[in-house]
């Protein structure tokens, strides 16, 4: 074991990747990579802050997620906020939205944006990073009840939102979690196949 911040950076050096990929999860297509990527640096700041509290827990990593999760729902709520009051503002505007046109990843993304926050967290934590319900739970701060469930309940969800029309275009029930596993798509990538 070296010093308390050789540890912090050995910490950095394996985690950062991973918990950016969770913000990016998080905070959806709405947001760009390197919003992700600040998230995933004000969460290991915050870390970084509490590191004597944080590398004398059991699970450092958990904790890590747990603070990604919980900046990712203030950066929601924010946005959220922000977007009423423009609603508010330009009220006679009528709003413009276009369908993706990357096929899979956009639509899983689009899809796990209109999932309600816990379901999708339990969904992205137990399918995307592979955690188990334990994991998911210590993250979240909630019971393993609740991570089944509401994991269970975002997938109905998902496969119901990313139901084809047509009867021959059905992939099966396993085209979300096949997409969240294949982790996150480059944002050139997405300009690439438009």
């Amino acid at each position: 074991m070296g010093t308390p911040t050789e540890e912090f950076h050995a910490f950095f050096e394996e985690h950062h990747a991973e918990l950016a990929r969770l913000a990016r999860l998080m905070l959806g297509h709405g947001e760009d990579a390197e919003a992700a990527e600040d998230l995933a640096a004000d969460a290991l700041l915050a870390i970084w802050d509490r590191w004597d509290r944080v590398r004398a827990a059991e699970h450092p990593v958990a904790y890590a997620r747990g603070v990604v999760v919980n900046l990712a729902r203030s950066r929601i709520r924010s946005r959220i906020r922000e977007r009423r009051r423009v609603t508010r503002f330009w009220s006679g505007r009528p709003d413009r939205t276009d369908g993706p046109d990357v096929p899979a990843v956009v639509d899983v993304r689009a899809a796990l944006e209109r999932l309600p926050y816990r379901k999708r967290a339990c969904v992205v934590l137990r399918h995307a990073f592979d955690l188990s319900e334990r994991e998911t739970a210590t993250a979240l701060g909630i019971s393993v009840g609740t991570v089944k469930s509401q994991t269970s309940r975002g997938i109905a969800e998902l496969e119901r939102l990313l139901a084809p029309r047509e009867p021959e275009e059905r992939a099966g029930p396993s085209g979300p979690l096949r997409v969240l596993r294949a982790g996150p798509v480059e944002p050139g990538a997405v300009e690439r196949s438009s």
